[in-house]
């Protein structure tokens, strides 16, 4: 299954960014984002975190931006995460609650929580892209603080990825040690905290909270086609031109009624989802290869060049030579 994050997390690092003078517009053009704030309802595949933070580190010319630009993001707010946690009668219980439904809001960290005498250890903070991870670690330290009336305070935090000159940056950043080169990414925090009561605890509302994490997580599910539909068009059916849905379904094993249904219910159609992806293919062929433009319209599964100039220019503003060679100029 491809892991992803709720739109919500990269609208938060766009306002941060902006908040702390980071030059924006060009980070995000890395990933090929406009310089406007992102849609929250949609939902992002992890796998552009290397680049996306690969490109903030160059341009930020910040070794730490993932760290700071977590320490910097406003308290999570808003989301249904929230609302079962309040709901719940304590810190723990609420916890618990987030582990189960925290694909909701990303499944790039598989977290799980567990007691070491007086210490509770939640652990699964691993992830290749150290900015993403630092980041994502801040993103949860600020929202414990939040849920917790200010009372979560980490005792310890472990990286496993190794120790950095200015190492103190880290400590001082989340207020507590920091460990590297750990065998597992945690948070390490009293065991006291998960009997804390929640200041907010609505018992009767917290069945509703539940009811509706579960239709998240429903709708959630219905996300992977976007990635199916997607890796059956780079597996050559995009080059041969059969774009036909009820050939799509019959190859992810749906009924052709339901996959219009499924893809209905996280608001997006099969048209839509190959014209996102021939924008990305194309984008990434005129911007990384050598390839001819002839060679990229029958990639993309275009019919003649004219057609393929038409929907670049829609989809950019810019005709595909314009877009090369402005990319081109831009890695020199």
């Amino acid at each position: 299954m491809s892991t992803s994050d709720a739109g919500i997390f990269l609208w938060m690092t766009y306002q941060t960014m902006q908040r702390m003078g980071l030059d924006a517009a060009a980070i995000f053009a890395g990933v090929n984002l406009p310089d406007e704030p992102p849609d929250k309802t949609l939902r992002r595949d992890n796998s552009t975190q290397q680049r996306f933070w690969t490109t903030a580190e160059q341009i930020s010319q910040d070794p730490y931006i993932g760290l700071h630009v977590g320490a910097n993001m406003p308290v999570f707010r808003g989301q249904v995460i929230e609302y079962l946690f309040l709901s719940s009668s304590t810190f723990g219980d609420g916890l618990q609650r987030t582990l189960r439904y925290q694909s909701i809001l990303t499944n790039a960290f598989k977290l799980d929580l567990h007691l070491e005498n007086d210490i509770a250890v939640l652990t699964g903070f691993e992830h290749s892209v150290r900015h993403y991870l630092e980041c994502g670690l801040g993103v949860f330290l600020k929202f414990f603080k939040h849920i917790s009336d200010n009372e979560f305070q980490p005792t310890e935090i472990w990286l496993t990825h190794p120790e950095f000159e200015n190492s103190i940056e880290y400590q001082h950043t989340w207020g507590c040690p920091v460990r590297f080169g750990m065998p597992m990414g945690c948070i390490r925090f009293s065991s006291k905290l998960l009997q804390n009561p929640s200041p907010a605890a609505q018992p009767e509302l917290l069945q509703i909270h539940e009811n509706l994490a579960e239709q998240h997580l429903h709708i959630l599910s219905k996300h992977q086609l976007v990635h199916d539909i997607e890796k059956l068009l780079g597996h050559g059916l995009l080059e041969s031109g059969q774009l036909d849905q009820q050939l799509i379904a019959e190859q992810l094993g749906i009924n052709p009624r339901s996959l219009r249904a499924d893809l209905q219910l996280i608001n997006t159609t099969f048209e839509k989802i190959v014209a996102n992806y021939r924008e990305k293919l194309a984008r990434r062929l005129l911007a990384n290869t050598d390839e001819s433009i002839d060679q990229i319209v029958y990639l993309t599964g275009f019919s003649e060049p004219s057609a393929f100039s038409r929907a670049f220019k829609r989809w950019t503003g810019e005709t595909p030579t314009t877009y090369r060679q402005r990319k081109f100029n831009k890695n020199l």
